[in-house]
C-alpha cells in the first residue's frame, strides 16, 4: 500500500483545470535513478502514450541504468536507451503534480500543493533478473493504478 503526504487534491483534475491541454506531471524518484524510478518512468511513458509528462531523478544518481532493469524492460519490448540518471533537484519537484518516491525518503524536497506517494518497492541493485522482473511487475501494477487515479486510460500495445 502506498503512503501519501501533502495535498489529496486530484492532480489530474488540477492539470485539466489549469488548462485543457496541460498534461499531469509525474516525477519518480529513488536514490540512484538507475532502477525503480527508471522502470516507473519507462512504463508510464509506454502506457500513457504522451498524455502524462513523466520525469525521473535520484538523490544520488549513478552513472548508468541498472542492467537487470534494462533487461527486464527489454523483455517487455521497452528500451531504457534514452534514460540517463539525473540529480533530484527542487525544480523537478516543484514542477510535478505527483511525486512518487521509492526509497529516497526525506531527501526528496516537499512543496505545498503536490501529491506525494511513497511506494515501498525493493531495490533491484544486485538482484538476479528473476527477482528484478518481479520488482518491475510490482512497479507496473502501481503505475497502472496511478494512471487510473489520474484518469489516464492505459494503452498497452506492446
Amino acid at each position: 500500500m502506498s503512503a501519501e503526504r501533502g495535498s489529496t487534491t486530484d492532480q489530474g483534475a488540477r492539470a485539466v483545470a489549469d488548462g485543457a491541454s496541460r498534461r499531469p506531471v509525474v516525477l519518480y524518484a529513488c536514490v540512484h535513478n538507475s532502477g525503480r524510478s527508471v522502470a516507473a518512468k519507462v512504463l508510464t511513458e509506454h502506457y500513457a502514450r504522451g498524455r502524462v509528462d513523466v520525469r525521473s531523478a535520484g538523490s544520488e544518481p549513478s552513472g548508468t541504468v541498472n542492467g537487470e532493469v534494462a533487461a527486464a524492460l527489454a523483455r517487455r519490448g521497452l528500451s531504457t536507451d534514452a534514460e540517463v540518471p539525473t540529480l533530484l533537484v527542487g525544480d523537478l519537484v516543484a514542477q510535478a503534480d505527483v511525486v512518487v518516491t521509492m526509497g529516497c525518503g526525506e531527501t526528496c524536497p516537499v512543496f505545498p500543493g503536490r501529491r506525494y506517494l511513497d511506494w515501498a518497492v525493493d531495490d533491484p541493485a544486485g538482484q538476479s533478473l528473476e527477482v528484478v522482473e518481479r520488482i518491475v511487475d510490482e512497479i507496473d501494477r502501481r503505475v497502472r493504478g496511478l494512471l487510473d487515479e489520474l484518469g489516464v486510460a492505459v494503452v498497452d500495445e506492446s
